[in-house]
């Protein structure tokens, strides 16, 4: 197959919007909100991500009871307790009428936000440095992305040096309510990145601006 080489940035530090709980009980020490949805909500349990649905049993005794873009109410161990997101910003992103989506902005400087990949969800971090989508070949092959059987054979440059990677077509690439088809992407040999990066194949077919510490996508 036909080789060339794309050079993914070093990954940065990712994280959310935090939200301690001070009345957190027993085995969970800690809980961040990082996106609001209606009946479901993005939350980081002491340092691990998880998509709860309301009314579903989470993890660690935790459970969304229910949720819209302003707040939910969760119970931990048996105690609930709203719980709004900092600054009034309301989750990885909102869904306006004109599809625009917002992605609050870390004191890192790293851009957070649940999204899909063929209606999988997935954790990405938003690079403009990036050519493509990327993402590792072990969040490849959880997605069942046949990127062996129909992707062209390519080397990467990273952080960490110089790797294999394939070429290939997402069928389907989605945060919030902007959903794109036939995004193109890289996916590299090994466990890096550890987050899908939302590269330029995705975000160069949308409008991107800054407002406060929101990055705001808007469909062109």
């Amino acid at each position: 197959m036909a080789s060339s080489t794309f050079r993914i940035p070093p990954v940065a530090l990712a994280a959310s919007l935090f939200l301690l709980s001070s009345s957190i009980a027993g085995a969970v020490e800690s809980l961040r909100v990082l996106a609001l949805f209606t009946d479901k909500a993005m939350v980081e349990i002491d340092g691990v991500s998880k998509v709860l649905v309301a009314g579903e049993a989470g993890p660690s005794g935790v459970t969304l009871i229910s949720s819209d873009f302003e707040e939910a109410v969760i119970e931990v161990n048996g105690q609930r307790d709203t719980y709004n997101l900092t600054d009034r910003v309301s989750g990885a992103f909102v869904a306006a009428r004109e599809r625009e989506v917002h992605i609050p902005r870390h004191p890192s400087g790293a851009y957070l936000t649940a999204g899909e990949i063929n209606g999988r969800r997935v954790d990405m971090m938003v690079d403009t440095g990036a050519t493509a989508v990327a993402l590792s070949e072990r969040e490849a092959e959880r997605l069942e992305v046949p990127y062996k059987e129909l992707g062209i054979a390519t080397r990467v440059q990273t952080a960490s040096g110089v790797s294999n990677a394939w070429q290939i077509d997402l069928p389907s690439v989605a945060v919030g309510e902007i959903r794109l088809t036939n995004v193109g992407a890289l996916v590299v040999q090994g466990d890096s990145p550890p987050q899908v990066l939302l590269g330029m194949t995705f975000l160069g077919r949308l409008d991107m601006n800054h407002r406060d510490n929101l990055m705001v996508l808007r469909r062109k």
